[in-house]
């Protein structure tokens, strides 16, 4: 009869397993996932610890019954039934182990393809932000209409014999260009007072340039080198989709995947997979839950490089925000700075409030990480 439960119970569970297989969220906090394993484990665990007490009390029962003085045939029967309770004992354990492994290798799956939908857009937001193109509009004067109505000015004004002109490759430099605006503004006739105002009209746009320059272009290189470690990133989360769904026979990348919305196939693989560690005995169903459990690990580490990314991200956020509000003399020269130097501060403060509530970082305490790596809760 406990037999009979337990295989009940038994095919319960991988039926239930097996439907959340087919349910792998395209986006979500991979949190979330790793908190419904948590539950699952939980409930599953208590259904084997009834199926345990059920055993144990039947045991503590034929003691005592095998302490009385019975008759000699009863008690060999008692003593076969208590072997075979033994034996119901391992197989409830060896089932138990199988189903952690399980829901274990179900929601990592869901976590790696929350994981890689982040990255994506990840990649589309550093693909979307500063191009050295822009950084170059906002830091070098030439690119100002006012800047070059001066530079027009000097032209028209200059003095043939004193005046210096430089080739386009200087003349496109913001440092060599600014100095020959200098030097040709005071030798082009002009009075004085003009050669004052001129000066004035370009004065908030040469102090930022000059003060700004190496801070956008700072921001421009790290911006860079962020986008390069997300697809570093991205190529890690893809060779891990490659061992991770390789014991169970599924031969598409993460990409070919994604781009054909196979998850269906996956499941179907995982479903054939499982049914076939079920039937397994043995060694043979040891060595398939070990392949389904190793890719857990490997999980993990990648959980955990993609959190310092984040949070690395988050800091190179925070300090172009600072670099950004560096400028001593925004207020005096509101007026004369160019717009895409407020949107840049604006875009700061948005990447910085993405990388705390979309990219966020995956919370793993650690008897969270006991419990992903070993299906325990150590407050059982």
């Amino acid at each position: 009869m406990i037999r009979l439960v337990f295989l009940i119970t038994f095919a319960l569970l991988s039926l239930f397993l097996r439907a959340g297989a087919a349910n792998v969220p395209a986006t979500g906090d991979p949190g979330r996932v790793l908190e419904e394993m948590s539950v699952e484990i939980r409930l599953m665990r208590k259904n084997f610890d009834r199926q345990r007490s059920d055993v144990f009390d039947r045991i503590e029962k034929i003691n005592r019954e095998l302490s009385l003085n019975s008759p000699l045939e009863k008690k060999v029967n008692l003593l076969i039934e208590k072997d075979a309770l033994k034996d119901s004992l391992e197989q409830i354990q060896t089932s138990e182990y199988g189903e952690v492994s399980k829901i274990r290798y179900i929601k990592g799956l869901q976590v790696l393809k929350i994981l890689y939908e982040k990255i994506l857009s990840l990649d589309h937001h550093f693909a979307t932000v500063y191009t050295f193109s822009e950084i170059n509009k906002i830091s070098n004067p030439n690119t100002y209409p006012e800047f070059q109505q001066v530079k027009e000015i000097i032209r028209n004004k200059k003095n043939k014999k004193f005046n210096l002109d430089l080739g386009n490759l200087l003349g496109a430099n913001p440092i060599a260009s600014t100095a020959q605006t200098f030097i040709n503004l005071l030798d082009i006739d002009l009075s004085s007072g003009e050669k004052q105002k001129e000066l004035q009209n370009i004065e908030c746009i040469l102090d930022f340039t000059l003060n700004m320059q190496n801070e956008l272009n700072t921001i421009y290189f790290e911006t860079t080198y962020l986008q390069s470690g997300n697809q570093t990133l991205k190529e890690d989360i893809e060779t891990l989709f490659i061992d991770y769904t390789k014991p169970i026979g599924y031969e598409q990348g993460l990409q070919e995947c994604r781009s054909k919305d196979d998850w269906d196939a996956v499941r179907a693989k995982l479903d054939t997979y499982l049914q076939q560690m079920s039937a397994a005995q043995g060694r043979e169903q040891f060595k398939k839950q070990v392949n389904i459990e190793f890719p857990i690990d490997r999980l993990l580490r990648f959980i955990d490089g993609y959190n310092n990314f984040i949070e690395q991200g988050e800091q190179f956020y925070r300090k172009f925000k600072i670099i950004l509000n560096s400028y001593e003399n925004a207020e005096q020269c509101h007026s004369q700075l160019p717009p895409e130097y407020t949107k840049l501060k604006n875009d700061m403060d948005m990447a910085i409030d993405k990388f705390n509530v979309a990219y966020k970082p995956v919370e793993i305490n650690g008897s969270k990480m006991k419990e992903i790596l070993y299906g325990l809760n150590e407050f059982e």
